[in-house]
């Protein structure tokens, strides 16, 4: 089996399924015809049209019907971020955000936000050295994305949520007897972390934003993202979140009220209060893996951890939850009600890993009731 088939078959396409079409939106000539080629050359992929604004891209969505849309952020007119948003209201696609500028990623993050799915790096030139291997991720970001089932209440359920939505949710619960110990004293949680694929972005975004200055916590952040982008992801973060936020880093002592993210193609684990890093091998095809820090805070922390599996493909970070649970954690998985994919919460939930699931509104909620004063006093 060739390579390109193999990757077909991993992301899910079958044998001699129709090609993927991509409508391309990108306002610089040079790339359009770049970006033309990474895609035509792809055998799971077609260019189904090429837009240079975003004003021509939304009246092509209409009359192509792409099943994917890859999007340059920089638009003459609208930018990518109106552009997100518009379509996310009007016909929900899967947005794959294509960066040329992986320092500066304020817009591509505002484009997460808005509903798009991933943020990859522009191939940019033929002539760089990585060149198969960024426009190889590309094409594959866009085969997987395309696959995911995008609906309009994303949007319209954080944005304006229905009078009548809280009945469609499940009331969220006091905390369970997990957050006791075995004498009925309130336990002193130690450490949080969280951990996120597809959608996490804006989740993560909307958790540390209303997680207050002082937090009593380190706080932990595994999120799969391409290597390059993780330094601007974690500094956007810190734009966002009243907490100071920088990349884990080898040896570091974590500090209460600090979010630490795993750099990119790195593993990320907390041992004996300290930050450990290394370039083992892949879990759950990632790396940084949700797996591996969950585990090492099981082993760290016990029943001491706060863990939370938000939005994402595939199961990474669900045993590990598990793991977490069977130490005494308290542990909590995304609601399919508002997880963009539900895949690697809702794994944990069915290896019986999380003490609730929670939407992603109630969350931070949850954890400052966790973590106020007099559950932390004891």
């Amino acid at each position: 089996m060739s390579g390109a088939a193999r990757a077909g078959a991993e992301a899910g396409v079958q044998g001699a399924a129709r090609r993927i079409r991509v409508l391309v939106v990108e306002d610089s000539p040079v790339i359009q015809q770049l970006l033309s080629h990474v895609i035509g050359s792809d055998p799971r992929l077609e260019v189904a049209g090429i837009a240079s604004s975003g004003e021509q891209a939304l009246r092509m969505i209409e009359r192509e019907a792409p099943d994917v849309v890859s999007l340059d952020i920089r638009l003459p007119g609208i930018d990518g971020f109106e552009v997100t948003s518009r379509i996310m209201r009007q016909t929900p696609l899967p947005i794959v955000v294509v960066a040329s500028d992986v320092r500066d990623l304020d817009i591509p993050m505002r484009a997460l936000q808005a509903g798009a799915l991933a943020v990859v790096e522009k191939p940019g030139s033929m002539a760089r050295a990585d060149y198969q291997t960024v426009a190889h991720h590309l094409c594959t970001q866009l085969v997987i994305m395309s696959q995911v089932k995008v609906i309009r209440h994303r949007i319209t359920a954080r944005a304006a949520r229905p009078a009548n939505a809280s009945a469609e949710l499940p009331p969220v619960p006091p905390p369970t007897a997990a957050a006791v110990t075995a004498e009925g004293n309130i336990r002193r949680f130690r450490a949080l972390g969280l951990v996120a694929s597809t959608g996490g972005p804006a989740a993560l975004s909307r958790i540390l934003r209303e997680l207050p200055a002082g937090f009593p916590l380190p706080v932990f952040v595994v999120q799969h993202m391409g290597a390059p982008f993780m330094a601007g992801f974690a500094n956007w973060l810190g734009t966002v979140s009243a907490l100071p936020v920088r990349l884990g880093e080898q040896g570091t002592t974590p500090r209460p009220g600090t979010v630490y993210v795993a750099p990119g193609d790195r593993h990320m684990q907390v041992e004996n209060a300290t930050i450990r890093l290394s370039d083992a091998p892949m879990v759950c095809g990632q790396r940084p893996s949700g797996e591996v820090l969950f585990q090492s805070m099981a082993r760290g922390y016990g029943a001491a951890g706060i863990g939370v599996l938000l939005t994402g493909m595939g199961e990474d970070g669900a045993r590990g939850l598990a793991d977490m649970h069977r130490t005494g954690a308290y542990t909590i998985a995304e609601h399919a009600s508002t997880a963009v994919i539900h895949s690697m919460p809702g794994t944990a939930v069915r290896l019986g890993g999380a003490v609730e699931e929670l939407p992603l509104d109630r969350v931070a909620a949850r954890l400052l009731q966790l973590t106020s004063d007099d559950k932390m006093a004891s």
